[in-house]
């Protein structure tokens, strides 16, 4: 068992490829590609894994985590998906709380009409939950996988960040996108900060590094960050700005495509009555300033079709989640995806 596991972990890439069908023409969204993130929400598959803590979504637990209740959580997860980019699907996918590479495998065989590759790596996290990249390797290419470790103050192990490399096929650009899953707020906000403001304290440290190597590297950095956009973590430590987008800006700072909304007063996350804006998505100004890639001003959105929400209740308004507690829900998410459309010019 010793062995199988580190084989497991050993693996970067899963290859999967789905035929292409009709059912939307990607292509006719020409000149553009469309990058989405999205806590789904505990994402377990039913089998007991003895290295990590999975003993709350097994079926002998108190949730009753059965096979039939993880294919109807797939599909729901598939159908908001496929909801994403005008009914086409996202181009880039990043993804967390997710158990495992079998799980993405899974949800991956539920799309197709794409050619979805899958980017993985097991974390150290105790309930073994991941973050991970699904792509359209129709659209882009990989250069490199990495995953970062993040050591914060308590010890705790945590989630990597996951680092993924790729290559846009006909603009021939290299994207660094960097899939995060902060330390949550467990124990209250206040005492629980200097973990996220080690994740962010690492993040920087390694887009500092890139910065250096690099001539204006384009970055895209999304997932949850556990935080709202003007916490400390986000907005001092990692130095995410509001922007607008006829500022300038030098290309090696980071601009929040988030905070707007999010000033406005909308969020991805319902917690007790106030919205926060913890699933975000940002980009480094190279990609706001004539580069073959551009993000396209005032496309970043909170991802909330009409089936997804809760329509009456002291949750009205909120995404409708698996469970509350052990009451089994049959629902998508705690969290609403969020979204952005890039440009590009072909060379």
């Amino acid at each position: 068992m010793t062995k199988l596991r580190f084989t497991l972990r050993s693996i970067l890439l899963f290859f999967l490829f789905i035929p292409l069908t009709a059912s939307c023409q990607v292509n006719d969204k020409e000149n553009s590609f469309y990058v989405a993130s999205w806590n789904v929400e505990n994402l377990f598959d039913t089998f007991d894994d003895p290295y990590i803590n999975d003993s709350e979504f097994l079926p002998e637990s108190s949730k009753e985590w059965t096979e039939d209740k993880f294919q109807n959580k797939l599909s729901n997860l598939a159908k908001v998906i496929n909801y994403m980019n005008d009914g086409c699907g996202p181009d880039i996918l990043g993804l967390v709380e997710i158990e495992n590479l079998n799980v993405l495998k899974w949800l991956v065989y539920k799309f197709r009409d794409r050619d979805y590759v899958i980017v993985h790596r097991d974390s150290p996290d105790e309930r073994g939950i991941d973050a991970a990249l699904v792509y359209d390797r129709k659209i882009f290419g990989i250069v490199a996988i990495d995953t970062i470790r993040v050591e914060i103050p308590t010890g705790t192990p945590t989630r990597y960040i996951l680092h993924a490399t790729l290559r846009h096929l006909t603009s021939n650009s290299i994207i660094h996108y960097f899939v995060n899953h902060w330390p949550s707020r467990r124990g209250g906000e206040v005492k629980s900060e200097p973990n996220r403001i080690a994740a962010a304290k690492t993040l920087r440290r390694v887009i500092d590094k890139i910065q250096l190597d690099e001539k204006d590297p384009q970055i895209i950095i999304m997932g949850d960050f556990n935080d709202d956009p003007d916490n400390k973590s986000v907005e001092q430590v990692l130095g995410a700005k509001k922007f607008e987008c006829n500022d300038q800006f030098s290309n090696n700072e980071i601009l929040n495509l988030s905070y707007k909304k999010f000033s406005a007063g909308e969020g991805s996350y319902l917690y007790g009555a106030k919205w926060n804006m913890i699933d975000q998505m940002m980009i480094s100004a190279s990609l706001l300033q004539g580069n073959e890639i551009q993000y396209n001003c005032e496309s970043y959105e909170v991802i909330k079709p009409e089936f997804i929400i809760i329509q009456e209740g002291d949750l009205k308004g909120a995404p409708l989640r698996t469970y509350a507690g052990s009451r089994y829900l049959g629902g998508y998410s705690d969290h609403f995806p969020v979204g952005a459309r890039f440009i590009y010019s072909e060379k």
